[in-house]
């Protein structure tokens, strides 16, 4: 199967040129699809609070007006732990979590790469966020900077 990509030129908040090209991806068993425009590049966050060490919950952030859900809203559950900010949304049919919203993000989502069709990624460059230690982590990082327009 090709993927289409379609180039939209855009510029970063230190004015710095990237260009996003459309991304689709989706879960194990095909009932969730989405859509996001992304960089071929990504940089992708590795968090280490309970949750994600135990799902290996590796997510590139992306604002909301780039994400589209194409179909399987119905197939969607939620799950919320601690402070309910972070939405870990999953396939109830397969388990796979492709997307979710995080507590750093709750303006965009987070996005798994390996969920991404094979074809439009060039590189993957991981960040490590403490997670176990969020609240003294989130004031040095800049994952919240990350679904601004």
């Amino acid at each position: 199967m090709g993927i289409f990509c379609n180039d939209v030129t855009m510029t970063t908040r230190d004015f710095t040129p990237s260009t996003d090209i459309l991304h689709t991806g989706g879960c194990h068993c095909g009932a969730i699809r989405f859509q996001v425009l992304a960089p071929k590049r990504l940089h992708v966050y590795n968090c280490n609070c309970s949750v994600c060490h135990k799902k290996q919950n590796k997510h590139f952030i992306v604002p909301k007006s780039k994400f589209t859900l194409l179909q399987g809203e119905e197939y969607l559950t939620t799950y919320t732990f601690n402070t309910h900010q972070a939405k870990h949304t999953f396939c109830k049919t397969c388990g796979v979590q492709s997307f979710y919203t995080p507590r750093s993000n709750p303006d965009g989502y987070g996005v798994a790469p390996h969920c991404l069709d094979p074809g439009t990624v060039e590189n993957v460059t991981e960040e490590n966020f403490d997670g176990q230690n969020w609240e003294q982590h989130i004031q040095t990082s800049d994952i919240a900077s990350r679904s601004k327009e």
